[in-house]
């Protein structure tokens, strides 16, 4: 075995591994994140090779955490559960509720404590929203009734989860199983977390806002990256040391925090980017506990754990939804959806490992657990319209299966009308030339959504209740944002060549049939806007001769539709050139 590695060795060693892993991982139809587990087991003290520094892949794993969570309340948000309450929101605690007791049932009959059987079960009953994102994706299934019923089914999931996160130091305050012990821990900790609520009513929802805007007034990407970045770290660490809560719940504070500013936007595009990257390396760290010898001497845990995870996970899940009035397609999708665990398990088990209620077995167990089941998972989600087809086939197994769906539980309608409707227009920049279009548009009756990198306009567009969003638009996640992927149009009124090249070419990926109109100040502009995606590109210096000639032809009494057919003409000609 080799020595272990230092800092510096130790992150590029687990990136790049990572890298390979994650990229064979894709290659083959997987989700990235069975790539960058077995790239931690490769480098873990428990395979053969190189060895990396476990403490400080642990320590920066932290960070991973820390975003992560962030991300997850920077994205949460009360009208995504809402939509779909009627069937979520209770279909999803009981299935919690349902998985979390099969679970500490396995536990228990091995001999484990009640703590740890908890533990165990919560762990293994909440799914991986990126995983389940990317699978509803591939299918095209994210944004259709059933598939925002399956993201609101993982939102209530993941709030569970919080909640566990909460009560965790309470059990480890009390020995773990001490009844009257945890009581009094329990009122300690709810005295303390009301405390940190009322600070985070104060401070979290006002002054941070007010922070964000402030520093966004400086036009510095790097100061406002950094104050995210701070912001996150900031809350997490203080709620942690004052109030004696998880790292993660206080990152998940920190993202509602942040997620109630007008620049929230903008802080996803900014912190999303740090997430992945130290997710990875959460990610790796989590394999790195994986102990392939404890697999072959106990596998009865992951057998028990796996079969709870892809039997009885879909069969519960996809009773609850018919049993709430879900259609057969939505109860098949949350169903099969739900038939894997990610990282919400990690962080539960990891934080649970460090107080001692599972040990490195269990923790393997997980680790194995998630790594099949997440391979597994884009397999069974395929045969959903599938096994539809096949009972629609057959009226008889069709009335069994679907029966009479309510179908105002689901609440298809408030889905796929009080969510974003889709987008005409979007004006990226609002100067001169941006106001105007964003005029003319509006009084054709088209309502455009603004991007703009002024806090103070879309303050004032906000207030107007026009559509706009802060933020960068050569980032994705500023234009997925807007909506550019079902928009019909984008208009880049950006005077910058090098601001507008980047808008163009990103929201082409994004949507090749999206029709780009811009401007270009010289001739040769034109060349390179159209190579990076344009469809349509105004020659400013044409424009100006233009209305300067068709102004004094006005004047001079000159025919409209002869000036019309000028008009015409020279941009035709212009166009040639």
């Amino acid at each position: 075995m080799m020595p272990e590695l230092g800092l510096l060795a130790t992150l590029t060693i687990a990136l790049a591994v990572a890298l390979v892993f994650g990229l064979l991982s894709q290659r083959v139809g997987l989700s990235p994140i069975v790539g960058y587990l077995l790239a931690g087991v490769c480098i873990g003290p428990y395979t053969p090779g190189i060895v990396a520094d476990q403490k400080t892949a642990a320590q920066m794993s932290e960070i991973g955490v820390i975003l992560l969570m962030f991300g997850v309340g920077l994205q949460f948000h009360l009208k995504d559960l809402w939509a779909v309450r009627r069937m979520a929101l209770p279909g999803a605690l009981l299935q919690s509720a349902t998985a979390t007791a099969v679970g500490c049932a396995v536990t228990l009959a091995l001999g484990w404590p009640l703590a740890a059987g908890m533990v165990t079960g919560v762990a293994i009953s909440v799914s991986s929203t990126v995983v389940m994102s990317r699978v509803l994706t591939d299918n095209g299934l994210l944004e259709t009734p059933q598939g925002h019923v399956a993201v609101g089914w993982t939102i209530v999931e993941d709030l569970v989860t919080v909640v566990v996160l909460v009560l965790l130091p309470c059990f480890a305050a009390t020995g773990k199983d001490e009844a009257n012990g945890f009581a009094m821990a329990l009122v300690l900790t709810l005295v303390k977390l009301a405390v940190l609520a009322g600070i985070m009513g104060l401070v979290g929802m006002r002054l941070v806002p007010q922070l964000l805007l402030l520093v966004a007034r400086t036009r510095s990407r790097e100061l406002f990256t950094l104050v995210v970045l701070v912001t996150a770290l900031g809350i997490a660490t203080t709620s942690f040391y004052l109030f004696g809560t998880s790292l993660a719940l206080g990152a998940f504070l920190a993202g509602v925090a942040v997620g109630q500013s007008r620049v929230s936007h903008q802080a996803a595009a900014d912190a999303l980017p740090m997430r992945d990257a130290f997710a990875v390396l959460f990610f790796v760290a989590m394999g790195m506990l994986f102990d392939p010898r404890l697999m072959v001497q106990q596998p009865g845990l992951t057998l028990a754990l796996l079969g709870a995870i892809l039997l009885i996970k879909p069969v519960t899940a996809f009773c609850y939804a018919r049993m709430l009035g879900g259609d057969l397609g939505t109860a098949l999708t949350v169903g099969l959806c739900v038939t894997q665990i990610g990282e919400f398990s990690f962080i539960l088990a990891e934080v649970a490992r460090r107080f001692g209620f599972i040990d490195l077995a269990g923790h393997s167990a997980l680790v194995a657990s998630a790594l099949i089941s997440i391979s597994l998972n884009p397999l069974m989600v395929r045969g959903i319209r599938p096994v539809e087809q096949y009972a629609r086939k057959r009226p008889w197994l069709w009335r069994l299966l679907n029966g009479r769906s309510n179908e105002r539980a689901v609440a298809p309608g408030a889905v796929a009308q009080d969510e974003i409707l889709p987008v005409n227009a979007i004006v990226v920049g609002y100067g001169p030339v941006g106001r105007v279009v964003t005029r003319i548009l509006r009084d054709f009756g088209i309502q455009p959504t603004v991007i703009e990198l002024n806090v103070d306009t879309v303050a004032g567009l906000s207030t107007a209740d026009h559509p706009v969003i802060y933020g960068d638009a050569t980032r994705r996640e500023i234009l997925r944002a807007a909506g550019v992927e079902k928009a019909s149009y984008l208009i880049v009124t950006i005077p910058d060549l090098t601001g507008r090249m980047p808008v163009v070419a990103t929201a082409r990926m994004m949507n090749p049939e999206l029709v780009i109109v811009t401007r270009a100040r010289y001739l040769k502009e034109r060349a390179m806007l159209e190579e990076m995606g344009a469809t349509l590109v105004r020659y400013e210096e044409a424009e100006a001769a233009v209305a300067l000639a068709e102004t004094l032809l006005e004047r001079i009494g000159a025919r409209p539709e002869a000036i019309r057919d000028e008009v015409t003409r020279v941009r035709a000609e212009v166009s040639a050139m």
